[in-house]
């Protein structure tokens, strides 16, 4: 684990092979005070308190708000601008955003705050284009003595996946695998609400455990993760681009010629999205054109 200091920031840094980043912040009381006064008015703005017209409450009854809800307010004007602020100065590039969490506020004394992210962790591809002819090679060409049935485009996929992954070791950012995880778990919990069944109805229907569901979506998020850390790091060595008329034709592709949908999608985050999961398309395509 690496670990730096910024005496002048009042920050430490720790990073861990995996690619996770950990800042810990020390903020002054003083500063705390000061955000949760500036939180007060904000909230005051829209409350009604008793004798007091909307949003004219003095600061002192203000202060009165629950102490959990004053905090929350403040924080959420400090922490997104120190860790933007922490990201220039340390030159970091998170692909995560960062999960905070409150280490120490006891009250006169200075404040600890854990922000938790994560960079593309260090791969090793190898030579990832030999792997992919050695391990395709069964696949039968015209002319070949052996009468082996011709793989479909899909087929080479899924051998070129399975070859990428066993031979390229990447260490998942922590952070990133527990998002993923519980992400899968949410969706799973969401289905069977759906189906008008418990929790434990469902388990119990298929034989399982929680533990073991979480264990098999652990296996399947780190294959994911993996993939699509190694992709992006082939696109770039590769140079594999999109073009803009690329992702306006998916555009139009995905949304069917919905307007609304279709709007949606020409937001600035989705159309990166969009970009990405096209570049990666690209990658796999490149990489089965090596079979």
């Amino acid at each position: 684990m690496g670990f730096f200091v910024n005496m002048a920031k009042n920050y430490t840094i720790a990073r861990t092979e995996d690619g996770t980043i950990q800042i810990t912040y020390t903020i002054p009381f003083t500063e705390i005070q000061k955000a949760k006064e500036n939180a007060a008015v904000e909230l005051g703005k829209d409350m009604e308190i008793p004798g007091f017209r909307k949003g004219m409450a003095p600061l002192p009854k203000l202060l009165e708000i629950p102490a959990q809800t004053l905090i929350e307010k403040a924080l959420n004007g400090i922490l997104p601008k120190l860790f933007g602020d922490t990201i220039d100065e340390e030159k970091l590039k998170p692909i995560a955003y960062p999960k905070f969490e409150l280490l120490k506020a006891d009250e006169n004394e200075d404040w600890q705050i854990g922000a938790t992210t994560a960079e593309m962790p260090e791969i090793d591809l190898g030579d990832y284009k030999a792997a992919i002819k050695g391990a395709t090679t069964k696949i039968w060409k015209p002319g070949d003595d052996k009468k082996e049935t011709v793989q479909s485009h899909e087929q080479k996929e899924q051998e070129v996946i399975k070859t990428l992954l066993s031979s390229v070791k990447v260490k998942v950012p922590k952070i990133l695998l527990d998002e993923e995880v519980n992400s899968r778990l949410s969706k799973l919990l969401e289905q069977i609400d759906k189906l008008g069944l418990t929790l434990d109805s469902y388990l119990a229907s298929i034989g399982k455990k929680i533990e073991e569901i979480r264990s098999e979506y652990e296996k399947q998020a780190v294959s994911a993760l993996s993939l699509d850390f190694i992709l992006v790091k082939i696109s770039a060595l590769e140079g594999i681009k999109v073009t803009d008329e690329e992702i306006s034709e998916a555009i139009n592709v995905s949304s069917n010629s919905d307007p609304e949908l279709a709007k949606r999608l020409e937001n600035p985050e989705q159309k990166r999205l969009i970009e990405s999961i096209l570049i990666k398309r690209n990658t796999l395509n490149k990489l089965i054109s090596f079979v």
